[in-house]
């Protein structure tokens, strides 16, 4: 892993601006689109199936999000997905809740068959239950599995031909040459709602500025942890978590490849 080449590509972002088609969780939109803005990217939400096509023309970059899945979202997420796919630009995959529902599971194993994902991005249980591990997921949270996220890191990366991303108590990122590590993070990212669904917006937002789509994962997944890690040091004792949401979004705004390369914990 070339950290040096991550840290540029923070300015890389801020110089490029890639533009980054979101069709997304209808609960985190907005903060999805903040976040874009907020590390140096640009993004567009467009949802209408007959669009797609058009605005895949314009986009670096593709995230996918099925929170608030349904039939219209799902042809238009086929749709931009193709499109894609034939342009060349990455697809991210953040199979929210899959496991957790037939209807979504299904939605999710037909996306995989139809679009070529580049990378995926969710915690254990949505993971597990995209390859077709036995299910755990309760709603968008994760349930406990047997093997190691790094393990099933590995596993889903070889199975889905696709750079998985993990995000636990420890981070992990793999594809079928390495696995890393990202030791940085809080426990109060959990507790606020969209940080995943973010978390695929800082991926898609590095991507779309690079071919280098796995030091992209890792950027992105690391920069969401490390915000989280800074701003609850920051906070005082009298705050609480609406003010860590404001101040997490301060700090990914703030956020620079020096502060990345000083303050990241990757092995």
């Amino acid at each position: 892993m070339n950290t040096e080449h991550i840290k540029e590509l923070f300015s890389t972002v801020k110089q490029r601006r890639p533009l980054v088609h979101h069709i997304t969780n209808q609960v985190t939109i907005n903060d999805c689109a903040n976040v874009t803005l907020a590390i140096g990217a640009s993004p567009v939400m467009a949802v209408s199936t007959e669009e797609m096509e058009d605005m895949i023309k314009l986009a670096d970059a593709l995230v996918i999000n099925f929170g608030t899945i349904n039939d219209a979202l799902y042809a238009a997420m086929i749709r931009a997905g193709r499109a894609a796919n034939k342009k060349g630009i990455p697809v991210i995959l953040d199979p929210v809740g899959v496991g957790a529902t037939r209807y979504r599971t299904e939605k999710a194993y037909g996306f995989l068959q139809l679009v070529k994902v580049n990378i995926v991005r969710g915690n254990s249980s949505e993971v597990n239950a995209l390859i077709g591990g036995e299910a755990t997921t309760r709603g968008v949270d994760a349930g406990e599995l047997s093997i190691s996220n790094e393990e099933l890191a590995l596993q889903a990366s070889k199975k889905l031909n696709a750079i998985t991303v993990i995000s636990g108590k420890q981070d992990v990122v793999a594809n079928d040459e390495q696995i890393i590590r990202i030791d940085n993070g809080h426990e109060w990212l959990t507790n606020v709602t969209g940080t995943g669904c973010m978390t695929g917006s800082l991926i898609g937002s590095f991507s779309g500025a690079t071919d280098d789509w796995f030091a992209a994962a890792v950027a992105g997944m690391s920069v969401m942890s490390l915000a989280g890690e800074r701003t609850k040091k920051q906070l005082k004792e009298s705050d609480g978590i609406g003010t860590f949401r404001v101040k997490l979004m301060d700090e990914i705004f703030q956020m620079t490849g020096q502060i990345w390369a000083e303050e990241v914990r990757l092995s």
